[in-house]
């Protein structure tokens, strides 16, 4: 068994807290290497009393927010700024985040993350939900965009150091999301890193702590600004199939795995992708700069998470040029029409999902080459067929004017 050493820096039913924390290879000496984790209470502002965990393993370094969900909000590599400028001044507090404002889109006043989670019981556009439940009872729910677990605050975090080669650094964190007479769901997650690598690994858990059966869905809004996107950046993926998800993403199917610069009033395209794994399911996305000597990863496993969207969203600089890799459980639209595909999982009272990802950054030619190769090799199983227009499998039709 690997010897560790952990720190709790929450637990609420214990009523723990530490304000601040820090460690790092001064003080512990495992071996070359200058890494450190720290944590922090931001003050002032929207991020008033949000609390930060700062990672950094000597060459990568990101930040965990327990406030929002354990998010993301930004990182660096080598000096690369990860995430996006956006054009909200964050991390912002939940309290300021009104979901069911601006017609359910309220969700929005809080996010600038490098990674946001979308879920766990439901993501996509707002609107009513009317369905029938596993129960047999008409429902009618509110759904506001992209679900609440971005904008509730863990109740447990922990620290680890391992003590043993290669001395992975570990944060975990809990979130429940429930009400009365409604789901209970409990996401464990689970980030680690090795002192000097170019990744992180994102390992969650899902359990239903209800006593009936609970619907998860879960997306990954992974965002990515300068200085991997710009004019001449590409996304390119392994698929069999991609289709844009509406009338206005069809507009830039000739473009569909390229980028242009900042085009101030760029309405955003989304693109749904069916990814070709390997024969254990991992597959991968990638976006590359122009020159490709750098690129932002995204490893993943069809299995846990079968379907991917990039997310289009080039307007100007200072409102958030951004683009958006994103495997999930389900392609974004409204619950009720993923649910009559298929792709809304259920898990039964005490049943859990699970799934391990990863980012991986690089900066040289020779590392984006690499990651082309692997994405080569899966494609030639299969041919792609990119759609020109919306399909009814990735995508409900509009509605009749």
């Amino acid at each position: 068994m690997m010897r560790h050493k952990a720190w709790t820096l929450t637990d609420a039913t214990h009523d723990v807290w530490l304000d601040s924390f820090a460690t790092g290879n001064d003080r512990l000496g495992l071996g070359p290497g200058n890494w450190s984790m720290r944590k922090r209470t931001l003050h002032g502002g929207l991020r008033e009393g949000v609390d930060l965990i700062e990672v950094d393993n000597g060459a990568l370094s990101y930040i965990i927010l327990p406030t929002r969900g354990m998010g993301l909000w930004h990182g660096l590599y080598h000096g690369h700024f990860l995430g996006w400028r956006a054009p909200v001044h964050g991390p912002v507090h939940p309290r300021h985040v009104e979901q069911a404002g601006r017609g359910g889109l309220g969700w929005l006043a809080g996010f600038d993350e490098w990674l946001c989670r979308c879920g766990l019981s439901w993501n996509g556009p707002p609107g009513e939900d009317v369905h029938t439940d596993r129960a047999g009872r008409q429902r009618r729910d509110v759904l506001t965009l992209h679900g609440r677990i971005a904008n509730l605050p863990a109740h447990f975090v922990e620290a680890r150091v391992n003590l043993d080669a290669p001395h992975e650094l570990v944060v975990v964190g809990q979130v429940e999301e429930g009400m009365l007479f409604s789901q209970r769901l409990l996401l464990t997650t689970t980030y680690t890193t090795v002192p000097g690598s170019n990744r992180v690994v994102i390992h969650d858990v899902v359990e239903n702590r209800g006593g009936e059966p609970a619907e998860l869905q879960l997306l990954y809004h992974c965002n990515v600004g300068p200085p991997f996107l710009e004019a001449g950046s590409r996304v390119l993926l392994p698929s069999r199939e991609a289709a844009p998800i509406s009338a206005r993403a069809a507009e830039g199917i000739d473009t569909l795995d390229t980028y242009a610069g900042p085009v101030a009033g760029f309405a955003e395209q989304v693109y749904c992708y069916d990814p070709v794994p390997d024969a254990s399911g991992r597959t991968l996305a990638m976006l590359y700069n122009a020159a490709a000597d750098r690129a932002l990863v995204v490893r993943f496993n069809r299995n846990e998470l079968p379907c991917f969207t990039v997310w289009k969203n080039t307007g100007a600089l200072e409102d958030g040029y951004v683009t958006g890799l994103e495997p999930a459980t389900n392609y974004p639209n409204f619950k009720s029409f993923e649910r009559r595909q298929g792709r809304v999982p259920v898990l039964v009272p005490g049943g859990r999902w699970e799934c391990t990802w990863s980012l991986e950054v690089h900066d040289s030619k020779g590392g984006v080459a690499e990651v082309l190769k692997e994405i080569a090799m899966l494609q030639a199983h299969a041919r792609a067929v990119i759609h020109r227009v919306p399909q009814a499998k990735f995508s409900e039709p509009p509605a009749p004017a």
